[in-house]
């Protein structure tokens, strides 16, 4: 036991010095790393901890620093996209394709900036959804939180305590210093497109000293570059790597202290280079049997996944659940908080097998169980495993009660049809095709859901096979 005591003594002043000099040299280490099963825990459990700040960073790395991707704008400015989603669309999993988006990367390291709002008709619904670093949902302003009049809000980091100037109707402070802000604005068909740009137009991100018409701060220097994007990091140690970039942006939560001296433990250490040739092989090699073992434990729930409800939401109602915070970035990431919108859907059909394209389903809803929402609700198809559109010769990836022509029973029950051909043309208004072979899955998304939604009092049907 005074041998363990010394080497956790030993840990503990390796990890001061290299908080009070993080600019040394990277250091060999390999006389004080814990044995090799406490390394491949500690790395399973960073490295399910890091999964969701990674594939965020993901889609802020493409929306702020990568200028050939298609969704490239440049740090706090806007990139918006007038039009329904497509199979084309790939950089957002499960994406969403009844509200288009506005998207956002923020970086508020060196000042806030403003979000201005244009005023929006009573009857169109958005939401600016707020997603820190860590991929909780801090803040909402939209149709339901703060309803459909301009407004102007400013977006503040963790560090920040300047005084809120004139004109401002509120302050969203984030616990991180990268932000992704997720806008969505209804689109009602496509000949509503004309208008959706004109809203989307008006959506205005002002640094504050431009907003003061004060002179712009210093800028905020790191230790450690943001990375280059690459998938393949976060299958090898040098996801510690990446992990030591982007944890500079973020302040660390009180609630996580003992898990942050867990993780130093293994290289993780805000602003400091990880270096695995500082490492004896064994050391490497139990990383590396920690990655693999999140994996398998992330694809484990992901699999078993039956409820999206408690998946998404701010820090203190997802309670630190790392792995549901990993299951939720990986089965769709930006999902809404409960509150905002509720996300339901399966994999299986009534008889708990697998959805397949060469299937054909019928998804029945009685009168009394069609979904309660208070702007709208919709279902859209994605393929498995990668969870994209589905290509089909009708162009049509979602259907809802927005769905122009959709028709219901004389009782007022509705049948949605779901298969790769057409149900017949007396059917095709509520038909949504299926991927032509292949497993498949669909996302129910009701909009402003009431409480018996809210509360699972609501159920989702699941589709029958047609025989």
């Amino acid at each position: 036991m005074k041998n363990f005591t010394a080497f956790l003594f030993v840990c503990f002043l390796a990890l001061t010095a290299c908080k009070k000099d993080q600019s040394k040299e990277k250091q060999d280490i390999s006389d004080k790393t814990p044995s090799a099963d406490s390394i491949t825990a500690i790395a399973k459990e960073a490295w399910i901890y890091g999964y969701p700040i990674f594939y965020n960073y993901k889609t802020i790395y493409a929306n702020a620093l990568d200028k050939k991707h298609a969704a490239y704008a440049g740090f706090n400015k806007f990139k918006s996209f007038a039009s329904s989603a497509t199979p084309a669309d790939t950089l957002v999993i499960t994406i969403n394709n009844d509200t288009p988006y506005s998207m956002a990367a923020l970086d508020v390291s060196s000042e806030p900036v403003v979000l201005e709002v244009p005023k929006i008709e009573n009857d169109r619904y958005y939401v600016m959804q707020f997603v820190d670093l860590y991929t909780f949902n801090y803040e909402y302003i939209g149709t339901r939180a703060t309803g459909n009049n301009p407004g102007k809000y400013l977006i503040a980091g963790p560090d920040w305590k300047g005084e809120t100037p004139q004109g401002i109707n509120k302050v969203l402070h984030s616990e991180t210093n990268l932000i992704f802000l997720v806008g969505r604005t209804q689109l009602r068909d496509p000949s509503d497109v004309a208008n959706l740009k004109k809203i989307q137009a008006q959506y205005k991100i002002i640094p504050l000293h431009e907003f003061t018409k004060q002179a712009a701060p210093p800028v905020k220097k790191y230790n450690l570059p943001l990375p280059v994007w690459k998938e393949s990091d976060y299958s090898s140690p040098e996801f510690i790597n990446v992990l030591n970039s982007l944890l500079q942006y973020a302040n660390e939560d009180s609630s996580e202290k003992e898990l942050r001296a867990r993780f130093a433990k293994i290289g993780i250490v805000p602003g400091v280079a990880f270096d695995s040739s500082k490492y004896p092989p064994e050391t490497i090699k139990a990383i590396e049997k920690g990655i693999e073992e999140g994996k398998q434990e992330l694809e484990s729930n992901l699999a078993s996944l039956k409820d999206f409800g408690n998946l998404f939401g701010t820090r203190a109602e997802l309670k630190n659940n790392y792995l549901n915070r990993a299951v939720a970035a990986a089965a769709g990431i930006y999902g809404n908080t409960t509150i905002e919108a509720v996300y339901t859907g399966s994999t299986n059909d009534k008889d708990k097998q697998p959805l397949l394209g060469n299937n054909k389903y019928i998804l029945k809803f009685s009168k009394k169980d069609l979904p309660e929402a208070k702007y709208f609700w919709s279902i859209t198809m994605y393929n498995l495993p990668k969870r994209f559109l589905v290509p089909n010769p009708i162009n049509r990836y979602s259907i809802g009660n927005k769905t122009k022509g959709l028709k219901f029973e004389p009782n007022g029950d509705l049948n949605i049809y779901l298969q790769s051909t057409s149900p017949g043309k007396d059917k095709e208004s509520n038909w949504l095709p299926t991927p032509r072979e292949g497993n498949f899955m669909f996302v129910t998304r009701i909009y402003g859901p009431q409480p018996d939604v809210i509360n699972n009092v609501w159920k989702m049907p699941l589709p029958e096979i047609i025989k």
